[in-house]
């Protein structure tokens, strides 16, 4: 999100830019748990690059970046020059929530509706990990599954992220309640690596680690998001917060570079990590190089009341618009009635099929 909001600023500024990246479609990420259950939603979710940035996306892994020769070198060794840089490589993390690999969209399009037909074969469903997107996702299967027993196991009492208003979290509890989502809280699995994940089996076994057996037919790990540093781990290690986030200052400058800035998740930002604030980074990244290429003071960035909105199947949602809870109506008519595939198809400029 962060690197689509970059290039259409670039581009709008009329700067040379090229947008790299490892698949040849943009993925709507935030409709991925949609499509991990509606037929035929995840073709809207994949936009094609090149049809909005032409010659200025190049389709590749990034191998290493070379700051002493201003090169970003990709998988095979094409090398590409800069003058500035932004990294904007988000997270990763298992599937459905994430589709972080090299692929053609048409493949990963496919590999959500096969992940379909495994949600519809089983009759119970077990979703691992109670932050925003095991929440979001239990919600999902529910609504669209409702005769399907859909259990949430989370190791904490406290739902969703810790940074929403606490109130928001109980309702999103209440939400998951209504809807017949079952709940086993204070808990984790304990034979996790040991599971089948995402492929229908038949009454699989799982242990938690307060000794109760849980029996399930279909296992989602929605746990165990991580910073995708790859791309830059080698090069930027000093830069490096423990957790391989990109330490930066107010100006969204990397540590120890003035013409490398990083946005979304990817940062040391001290906020929740959502598409909508790698948006607001973008365009400070982007005013900043504008500034230091015609000599002006640089732009801060700073962080606001939280803005977090959850989307729990296609008629129902919980959230914050600057640090002030909505209602529930509010957010199914904002959001989760269709995931605002609308606006990612609008910020790259084509038409939704």
């Amino acid at each position: 999100f962060g690197g689509i909001a970059a290039a259409q600023d670039l581009k709008y500024r009329g700067f040379s830019f090229t947008l790299i990246d490892m698949r040849d479609a943009f993925h709507h990420n935030v409709g991925a748990l949609r499509a991990a259950v509606q037929p035929g939603f995840a073709q809207k979710t994949f936009i094609p690059y090149a049809e909005t940035f032409g010659e200025s996306f190049v389709q590749g892994r990034v191998e290493l970046v070379d700051t002493d020769r201003q090169l970003v070198i990709l998988e095979g060794g094409r090398e590409i020059q800069y003058s500035h840089l932004i990294l904007c490589t988000g997270t990763d993390g298992p599937f459905p929530g994430k589709f972080n690999t090299v692929a053609a969209h048409q493949e990963a399009v496919q590999k959500y509706e096969d992940f379909i037909r495994e949600v519809q074969a089983a009759d119970s469903v077990l979703v691992v990990g109670g932050g925003s997107t095991g929440v979001e996702m239990a919600a999902e299967i529910k609504t669209e599954y409702p005769d399907k027993k859909v259990v949430l196991i989370h190791s904490k009492l406290g739902l969703a992220d810790p940074e929403l208003l606490p109130s928001i979290r109980r309702e999103a509890k209440q939400v998951l309640l209504e809807k017949g989502v079952e709940l086993v809280l204070g808990q984790k699995v304990s034979n996790l690596s040991e599971l089948p994940l995402n492929t229908m089996t038949k009454n699989t076994e799982v242990i938690t680690d307060h000794g109760e057996t849980l029996v399930t037919d279909l296992i989602v790990c929605c746990t165990g998001l991580r910073v995708n540093s790859a791309a830059y781990s080698a090069t930027f290690n000093e830069s490096m917060a423990e957790n391989g986030a990109l330490k930066v200052n107010d100006q969204l400058q990397v540590d120890g570079f003035s013409n490398v800035f990083a946005v979304g998740d990817c940062t040391n930002v001290n906020e929740p990590k959502t598409a909508y604030n790698a948006g607001l980074h973008a365009a400070v990244a982007v005013a900043n190089i504008a500034n230091s290429v015609s000599g002006k003071e640089l732009t801060s960035y700073q962080t606001g009341d939280v803005t977090m909105l959850l989307a729990m199947g296609h008629d129902d949602g919980v959230g914050q618009y600057s640090g002030f809870r909505l209602p529930r109506w509010l957010v199914a008519w904002g959001k989760s009635r269709d995931v605002l595939v609308w606006k990612s198809w609008k910020d790259m400029k084509q038409k939704q099929p």
